[in-house]
């Protein structure tokens, strides 16, 4: 999570010819910059001044286009949080001075099944924070920035007792977790859940669980990981995983462990494709199911968990001018977390 102490400013859905400084050193990273005051564009939008933004790891595969999908110029960031400094004239839920938050998504349709359902992370026109063309064919900009215009149901209220720099990153990485957990039926007391990695998502996701009263097992190939995990974190079990065969085959190992009719979630973006085995899925009826994000209702629902079981990010706090070398560092596992 990195603190902002330059005067960026962009608008989420930009109009204005304005200029981008190119940062340095990092290819693809961009910060908008001199941009004109910021006045209200829609009656239903929300402007705040952006105070901390996490970089996440989707955001070094953006930046070095690693998915494939990566337009130029691209300002990162979707970990973003700040307080409201307007508000349009008609917007509800959120005044001037409110703690805010905004996530991986800026709109959807409103209208398919999929919106109406609050699963709007699944609509098929759903916006991205940034890299993507809005509907106007502008291009949505990041985080990476002082001040944010969203539409107001894609605005997360932040409760009071929640730090706004160590809930940041739960509005991608903690409603990744949160979301599976919940929807498999993994949350209830007295659960097993194994945790593959102890990263971002992974420490956030021990939180969680542990919070729901599951018994919480870390699979990492880390030995020196432990007792982070069973201290810090109160993670109940620990197991290494270092074998190189199962290195290469990143699906079989957790398979090997599930129980009859257990559940293999996926919840990250692997650069290349992963290969799926037959007879540890046949041999026990068991599934593999994936997951991604999740909707605004459930993402409010998800920080508003967090706030009241005192769940954060374990993060630290940067300069914005430290990004380059923080990027560098993201690409060496050389954070925590």
């Amino acid at each position: 999570t990195f603190k902002f102490q330059e005067k960026n400013q962009w608008r989420n859905r930009q109009r204005l010819n304005t200029p981008i400084r190119h940062l340095a050193g990092q290819p693809g990273i961009l910060l908008a910059s001199s941009l004109p005051s910021i006045s209200q564009e829609g009656e239903k939008d929300v402007t705040f001044k952006v105070l901390y933004c996490g970089i996440c790891h989707s955001d070094l595969h953006m930046v070095k286009n690693e998915w494939g999908m990566s337009t130029y110029p691209l300002i990162p960031g979707h970990e973003i949080v700040g307080v409201v400094t307007e508000v349009g004239s008609r917007v509800q839920k959120f005044k001037v001075g409110d703690k805010v938050g905004v996530g991986c998504m800026v709109d959807a349709c409103h209208s398919c099944d999929n919106c109406t359902n609050h699963l709007e992370n699944y609509c098929t026109k759903m916006i991205l924070t940034y890299g993507v063309k809005y509907y106007d064919g502008t291009t949505t900009y990041g985080g990476y920035s002082d001040t944010m215009v969203t539409d107001e149901h894609f605005v997360i209220r932040i409760p009071d007792n929640l730090p706004l720099d160590a809930g940041a990153p739960l509005l991608c990485a903690g409603i990744t977790v949160y979301s599976p957990l919940r929807f498999y039926g993994l949350e209830k007391s007295g659960m097993y859940v194994g945790v593959v990695g102890l990263g971002g998502l992974g420490h956030v996701a021990v939180k969680f669980a542990k919070a729901m009263g599951v018994k919480v097992t870390v699979i990492s190939t880390s030995p020196n990981k432990k007792k982070e995990a069973l201290e810090h974190l109160g993670a109940d079990s620990f197991l290494v995983s270092k074998d190189q065969d199962q290195i290469q085959q990143p699906l079989m190992p957790p398979l090997g462990l599930l129980k009859t009719q257990g559940k293999l979630v996926m919840v990250g973006a692997p650069e290349k494709p992963l290969e799926l085995p037959d007879f540890p899925l046949l041999m026990g009826r068991k599934l593999v199911g994936g997951s991604c994000i999740g909707g605004m209702k459930e993402t409010q629902e998800m920080i508003d968990f967090a706030a009241k079981h005192n769940i954060t990010s374990d993060i630290e706090v940067i300069p914005i001018d430290y990004v380059n070398t923080a990027m560098e560092r993201l690409v060496k596992a050389d954070v925590r977390y």
